[in-house]
C-alpha cells in the first residue's frame, strides 16, 4: 500500500526550476530518506507533498488523498516537522500541545491524555507549564515534534529534523521518530545529513538540482559506483609490502602503522593475507574491513557539489 506519492511534480520560481517532474512512492510503514544538497530541491518537494504550496504540474497523495483538493482531510492524514519550529513561543509547552490537538479535532479528554504522554515521551516532564520562550533549541524541537505527532498521523513528514541540534536532543528526536515507525507511521525524513539517512531509511531518494537522480536502499546505492572494499591491516614485524600484491588487490596505501589494501574480493584477500603472515612469521594486530559509503555514492550522484 502506497503511503506517499509524487506523479510528475515540477515547480519553478521565477527562471529557476527548483523541481522537475520528479515522481516516486513510499510505501505505508516505510523510513523513506530525501537526501540532496542545500538548494537542491528537498523543501520545494515536501511542501508541495504537504500542500503548502502548489506544483506547476504534477500532483501528489497523502495516503490516496490529494492536498490540493481535498486539503482538511489530507492534513488529518499526515504531520510535518518544518527545519524551523512552527511552535507558539509566548505560550508554554502544554498550551501548545493542547492547540494542535484542537486543530485536529481532537475532545479535551482526548488532548489531555495525549499531551500528557507525549510530554513525558520528549522528556519534558516538570517544564510543561513554562513559556516555550524560554526553552533551548532541542527543547522547542521537541514540543514542535510533539504538535506534529499529537494526533498519531499515518504520515509524518521531518525536514532536518535534528539541524542545529546538541548530541543529546538530536538522539531523542531519533527516538522518538523510530517509536513512530515501529508504530507503524510512515516516515519521510529530507536530510543532507548522509550517516543519519544511512542509519535510519530503508530507502533513500537523491535529488540534485530539481532531478531526482536516484532511489533505491542505501546499499544498493553504496554499491552503484564501485564495489571495491578497503582492508585496514596493521602487521607487526619486517616484511615487503609487494609480498601483498596479487591480482585480486587492486592499490595497497600506507599510513603510520597501517596498510591499507583495495581489493574487488576482501574474502580471498583476507585469507592469502592469515596465510602470508603465518608462513612469514608475522603478527597481524589489527584488521578492519569497509565497504563503498552512501557518503560516496551521494557525492558522486551530486557531483560533489554539497
Amino acid at each position: 500500500m502506497t503511503a506517499v506519492e509524487a506523479s510528475g511534480l515540477s515547480k519553478t520560481f521565477g527562471n529557476v526550476k527548483a523541481v522537475r517532474n520528479v515522481s516516486f512512492e513510499v510505501e505505508k510503514g516505510e523510513f523513506f530518506g530525501f537526501l540532496g544538497p542545500n538548494g537542491a530541491g528537498k523543501t520545494t518537494t515536501i511542501r508541495m507533498l504537504t500542500g503548502l504550496i502548489t506544483p506547476d504540474s504534477g500532483k501528489a497523495l497523502i495516503d490516496g488523498i490529494d492536498p490540493q483538493k481535498d486539503p482538511i482531510h489530507a492534513k488529518m492524514k499526515m504531520g510535518v516537522i518544518p527545519e524551523f519550529g512552527n511552535v507558539y513561543v509566548d505560550l508554554t509547552a502544554k498550551e501548545n500541545l493542547h492547540l494542535a490537538g484542537k486543530f485536529y479535532g481532537m475532545s479535551k479528554k482526548e488532548r489531555e491524555e495525549r499531551a500528557s504522554e507525549i510530554l513525558h515521551m520528549m522528556e519534558l516532564k516538570g517544564r510543561e507549564n513554562d513559556a516555550v520562550r524560554n526553552f533551548s533549541k532541542g527543547m522547542k524541537q521537541r514540543v514542535n515534534i510533539g504538535c506534529a505527532i499529537i494526533h498519531e498521523p499515518p504520515v509524518l513528514f521531518l525536514d532536518e529534523p535534528t539541524s542545529g541540534l546538541d548530541v543529546q536532543s538530536k538522539r531523542l528526536v531519533v527516538r522518538i521518530v523510530t517509536k513512530m515507525k515501529e508504530k507503524g507511521s510512515t516516515i519521510f525524513l529530507t536530510t543532507h545529513n548522509i550517516q543519519e539517512a544511512n542509519e535510519l531509511c530503508e530507502r533513500v531518494g537523491i535529488i540534485h538540482k530539481g532531478d531526482l537522480v536516484a532511489i533505491d536502499r542505501p546499499e544498493k546505492l553504496r554499491n552503484t559506483f564501485d564495489k571495491t572494499q578497503s582492508i585496514e591491516v596493521s602487521i607487526e614485524g619486517e616484511f615487503d609490502v609487494d609480498m601483498l600484491h596479487n591480482d585480486h588487490v587492486n592499490k595497497i596505501e600506507r599510513s603510520g602503522d597501517k596498510l591499507t589494501l583495495f581489493t574487488d574480493h576482501p574474502d580471498i584477500t583476507v585469507k592469502r593475507l592469515v596465510k602470508l603472515t603465518d608462513e612469514e612469521d608475522l603478527k597481524i594486530l589489527s584488521l578492519r574491513t569497509q565497504g563503498p559509503s552512501l557518503e560516496e555514492a551521494f557525492v558522486r550522484l551530486t557531483g560533489g557539489n554539497e
